[in-house]
């Protein structure tokens, strides 16, 4: 059962579908379960549970009323994607691979957690991503 999951709603739909596909292959050998264009839906599994789903951010905004807001206004970050990866380091460099750009280079993290180490990137549609390994 789904019971909880990350949806991430996104202004690029087809670039933000091309990141995570490369991107959850090479960290976890999962592909889409489903990408379907016209709807502005995809999503991924990972260990028979739903991890990921990508909305078109303008069709949620049609749907509760909010498409005549402005799409970007300046603000802290509301949200974060974290991926537990073996390697910080490693992962860091995939993500930017496939067009992430990196905010905070890896590092140890002890004031958070004793062996926590972390980096932090934007996806191409400015989602703030975690990497992190413990």
């Amino acid at each position: 059962m789904d019971a909880l999951y990350p949806r991430l709603l996104v202004g690029d739909f087809p670039a933000a579908v091309e990141f995570y596909r490369a991107v959850l292959a090479e960290l976890f050998g999962v592909q889409p379960v489903k990408v379907v264009a016209e709807a502005s839906y995809a999503n991924w599994d990972l260990d028979g549970q739903t991890g990921l789903v990508l909305f078109g951010r303008s069709m949620i905004a049609g749907t509760v009323g909010t498409a005549d807001l402005p799409v970007e206004a300046p603000a802290q970050d509301a949200a974060m994607l974290v991926f537990k990866v073996e390697d910080v380091d490693t992962a860091a460099k995939t993500l930017e691979r496939f067009g992430a750009t990196l905010v905070v280079p890896a590092q140890d993290r002890p004031q958070w957690g004793p062996t926590l180490r972390t980096a932090h990137l934007r996806d191409p549609d400015g989602n703030l991503l975690e990497l992190q390994s413990y």
